[in-house]
């Protein structure tokens, strides 16, 4: 595409991709995985998994998305008719598909999350019965008003660009969410009985390491801690300049995501533990257990102002990316200005959620197919086109394009035999065990 965009220097494209990445199961899922699975143990397969395969697959989605200044669906297309294949194209929709499938229902928690800021603003969680209230909000037709506030904030920021919007944004909202994340850890870790919520956390149970399910959560952990699926961090790459540094630039953003689910999990967990709550309670911990800390805490209405700052931030960043595939996929295919696809995406996107945001059922059921089958199996299709179809030595020589440290030849077989047989090994289990 002439004129394609792209982001300004890699520290733009690093804060980008770590907002992509750091979303909501961040914050609610990665802290219960860790104390459920082992808490310091589990780290031992997490972080293997995650800088020994996931950041492989991280660097083929931005090397991939480069080499074709393109997005899945014309970059498949454009390997694959090399190949003979006509319908290349196609395929590449299915990635699109996936990620736009989460990006309607991720929205509707993102409503969630701007209500409850509004909600820390007022001072309401010290006077209301926390369980209660999400019971009331989520599915009403309510939620419906505050799912548009975040479609709506999510497509201004998308509609003014790479590099105005996308790029710009990110370089704001993530140091803040650092610095607020860093402040709640002390205030969290400084509450009466927290230290038994770091225990929890990073007391290593080594027997989990015995448990198959151990590694396999892990693995799956690990996958979805970068974002991959064959088409939001592509199209990401896409905006990547020739020169960037793509080993560097992944590696930088499995770390940073890393940190900031540890952080992350040093706010909610102790903090659940010193006010005797469940820290398995899953998605209610977020919208349940912490609106009951901070009702209760001393300085929880300031505190509880900056969690949900740190979650809207975490959420909006994520919904830029996802929101970005299929508006570059519009953009692409229709030739539609930016502005145009923006309005014309989010305006389907809300529609399509409206029934989900009505129907928790519907809700669940759809946000389990897609990220059970379609995010998975987009993720292996982009493995297998990009480190087979266009070739491990190509993949190879187009990662190192402006890398300080170049890979080297064994790369070739640890991304197309290692990395590729594990995304499958990540679909299926996922299937198996139905979803992670």
């Amino acid at each position: 595409m002439e004129g394609r965009e792209t982001f300004s220097s890699k520290l733009g494209f690093v804060l980008a991709c770590v907002g992509a990445a750091m979303g909501l199961g961040s914050i609610w899922l990665f802290p219960w995985r860790l104390g459920a699975f082992g808490g310091a143990a589990f780290l031992i397969p997490y972080l293997a998994f995650t800088f020994g395969l996931a950041v492989t697959g991280l660097m083929g989605e931005f090397a991939f998305g480069r080499s074709q200044k393109a997005g899945a669906i014309r970059a498949f297309g454009r390997v694959l008719s090399e190949r003979g294949f006509r319908f290349g194209g196609a395929i590449g929709l299915i990635p699109v598909l996936g990620v736009s499938g989460v990006f309607i229902f991720y929205l509707i928690v993102c409503g969630w999350v701007l209500k409850y800021l509004v909600l820390s603003v007022i001072g309401a969680f010290s006077n209301m019965d926390p369980a209660a209230y999400f019971q009331a909000f989520a599915g009403s037709w309510e939620s419906v008003l505050w799912h548009l506030a975040a479609m709506a904030l999510t497509m201004l920021i998308i509609a003014r660009g790479v590099q105005g919007g996308i790029e710009s944004s990110n370089k704001v909202m993530m140091p803040a969410l650092f610095l607020i994340l860093l402040a709640l850890m002390v205030r969290s870790l400084t509450l009466p009985g927290a230290m038994k919520g770091v225990e929890f956390l990073l007391l290593p149970k080594w027997h989990h390491l015995m448990d198959p399910k151990t590694w396999v959560m892990a693995l799956g952990m690990a996958f979805f801690t970068v974002c991959l699926g064959g088409a939001a961090m592509l199209v990401y790459g896409s905006y990547l300049k020739d020169g960037e540094d793509i080993p560097s630039s992944a590696m930088n953003t499995a770390l940073w995501t890393t940190v900031a689910s540890i952080l992350s999990a040093l706010v909610t967990i102790p903090a659940a533990f010193a006010f005797g709550l469940d820290v398995n309670a899953g998605p209610s911990l977020l919208f349940i257990t912490v609106p009951h800390i901070f009702g209760s805490m001393p300085g929880g209405y300031v505190f509880g102002i900056l969690f949900f700052l740190c979650v809207l931030f975490a959420a909006i960043s994520s919904a830029i990316n996802l929101m970005e595939v299929p508006v570059e996929a519009v953009m692409d295919r229709f030739g539609l200005s930016r502005k145009s696809s923006s309005i014309l995406v989010a305006a389907l996107g809300f529609l399509l959620g409206v029934p989900m945001a009505v129907n928790l059922n519907l809700f669940g059921s759809f946000a389990d197919a897609v990220t059970t089958y379609v995010v998975p199996f987009g993720a292996v299709l982009s493995a297998v086109v990009f480190f087979w179809f266009y070739g491990a030595d190509r993949a190879r020589e187009e990662v190192n394009r402006g890398a300080r440290k170049k890979l080297g030849a064994w790369w070739n077989f640890h991304a197309k035999y290692v990395f590729v047989l594990t995304s499958v090994a990540v679909l299926v289990l996922g299937i198996v065990m139905g979803g992670f």
